[in-house]
């Protein structure tokens, strides 16, 4: 796994998520099993096996925000400049076929969140939108057909 650039925001949430994991959910998940176990025959225990996948299921989840929180470095926002499109840059555009105006921030895949207007440095919009600057004009081949955007602001 490669070093992966992220805001300050999204390195504080994996790790605020990983807490809760490890001394909230995980203790509770042993006891649930515990309790299971108590109760006798574990070969037609339902909640035994339920116990058990959900225990695997947040191992997994504890092993994969680890790794990701391992290799990656949080961006300074001094870093960030309004000249052209990069990783943490917000983009406020005119789709040129609607007119609609939208504002999207460009972020790490682990951080994107289309409610919260953030999406992924490796989605076809934000591809196309890296380094290029206030005015010009992108095209980007989506599933629904070629959206032509104009760039309107950086910051």
């Amino acid at each position: 796994m490669s070093i992966e650039y992220m805001s300050k925001e999204g390195y504080d949430k994996l790790v605020a998520e990983l807490q809760h994991m490890v001394s909230v959910e995980l203790p509770q998940v042993k006891d649930a099993i515990s309790e299971a176990r108590d109760k006798g025959d574990l070969s037609e225990n339902f909640e035994y096996h339920a116990a058990k996948r959900e225990q695997s299921r947040l191992l997994g989840r504890i092993s994969y925000v680890q790794r990701i929180l391992e290799n990656a470095r949080v961006m300074p926002d001094t870093r960030v400049t309004s000249d052209c499109v990069a990783l943490l840059s917000k983009v406020e555009m005119t789709n040129m076929n609607t007119n609609a105006r939208m504002t999207y921030t460009i972020v790490n895949p682990h951080e994107a969140n289309l409610r919260e207007g953030k999406i992924s440095i490796k989605s076809p919009i934000a591809d196309a939108l890296l380094n290029k600057k206030a005015g010009d004009v992108v095209e980007v081949k989506v599933p629904a057909g070629l959206l032509k955007l104009r760039i309107e602001s950086i910051s």
